[in-house]
């Protein structure tokens, strides 16, 4: 009877088998066709929706990397980057040039008299070696030229840029664009500017914060916010201290009227968020227009070709000296340059055989 029963048993199973796996291929091959069908469906899905599924973008993203033809994705977040520190700086020949650059930013009057014979640096202006925010940050600049200046009315290289610091800010003479000087300020604007992306702001991107307001200085309420808040450092005649890295405000050692610090408007940003060296906005806003109203209408040192400035017109309403359409504001008593020649950054080639040529 057993031997009956197995003998049933091994006739079904030979029966049930091939219904099985049939019925397991048919399974299958029902599953292949859905995935096939909707990835059918996906694909011819309008745009903006093919890629709503997680798995067929994940299934894109991964087909895109086997195939290597996409880069990582990378998402610059402006204000979470930050410049790196000087500890960061290498130390091969590269890192070498940027030593030196930093250092002629820092101490520029003393390691390039000739070039800078004021009593004013590079770092004066863009304090904390080119890194605070408020005081027209060096971080991020070499991301963003060449670009177009409005007051040259020309696309300019970021050397033209540092040049117009030299001859303006600086009251000096431009240095030569192949220097080792050159090349060396520009390695620490490269080194400050890690890690951003061509063509991407940075914080402090368009140099001095806008005042919130725009107020008229008054020279005379200046004049006594000076003597009680400022002259300790920068002397009761603005000639500053270069012993210990304080800059004349004016007189033949200051900056020019060309510098953007001229403008009543530039100042005071600068002094409302800066100043008191180490006290900022404790001043008023009217305070700040009032010391720069009093410190911009001093003698300082002219500044060569400035009258080609703006060639467009559109020149901010508080520029000290007449340009295009612009008849100047408040302008001060100009001092003579040593050297006029060598305070003027040549202007770029016009483009086009019939362009016409603009003076320096």
């Amino acid at each position: 009877m057993r031997a009956d029963r197995r003998a049933l048993l091994a006739s079904v199973r030979r029966e049930v088998a091939p219904a099985t796996r049939a019925r397991r291929l048919a399974v299958r091959n029902v599953a292949v066709l859905a995935l096939v069908l909707a990835a059918c469906r996906e694909r011819a899905a309008p745009a903006g929706r093919a890629a709503d599924s997680p798995r067929a973008r994940a299934a894109a993203g991964s087909a895109a990397d086997v195939r290597g033809d996409r880069a990582a994705p990378f998402r610059f977040v402006a204000d979470q980057w930050q410049p790196p520190s000087e500890a960061q700086i290498p130390g091969d020949s590269l890192g070498a040039s940027i030593r030196r650059g930093l250092a002629l930013i820092t101490n520029t009057n003393d390691s390039l008299p000739r070039h800078a014979p004021g009593n004013i640096t590079c770092s004066n202006c863009h304090l904390g070696g080119g890194r605070n925010v408020d005081a027209a940050p060096l971080a991020g600049s070499h991301a963003r030229f060449p670009r177009y200046m409005e007051r040259t009315g020309a696309v300019i290289t970021l050397g033209d840029r540092v040049n117009y610091c030299f001859t303006r800010s600086l009251a000096g003479t431009r240095l030569p664009p192949d220097s080792r000087e050159m090349e060396d300020i520009l390695a620490y604007l490269a080194f400050l500017s890690a890690g951003v992306p061509v063509g991407a702001s940075t914080p402090g991107a368009g140099g001095l914060p806008a005042m919130p307001v725009t107020l008229v200085g008054d020279a005379a309420r200046g004049e006594g916010v000076f003597r009680t808040t400022c002259a300790a450092c920068h002397g009761a005649a603005g000639q500053g201290n270069a012993r210990a890295n304080i800059p004349a405000l004016w007189g033949p050692k200051s900056y020019s009227v060309g510098a953007s610090m001229a403008r009543h408007e530039r100042a005071a940003s600068f002094i409302w968020h800066n100043m008191p060296l180490g006290n900022p906005r404790s001043l008023t806003h009217q305070q700040a227009f009032d010391v720069a109203a009093y410190v911009n209408g001093k003698p300082r040192p002219d500044s060569p070709g400035k009258e080609h400035d703006w060639p467009q017109g559109g020149a901010p309403a508080d520029v000290p000296y007449d340009t295009r359409g612009h008849p100047a504001y408040r302008p001060p008593p100009l001092l003579a340059r040593a050297d006029p020649s060598g305070a003027i950054v040549p202007p770029p080639a016009p483009v086009g055989r019939d362009a016409p040529r603009r003076a320096p």
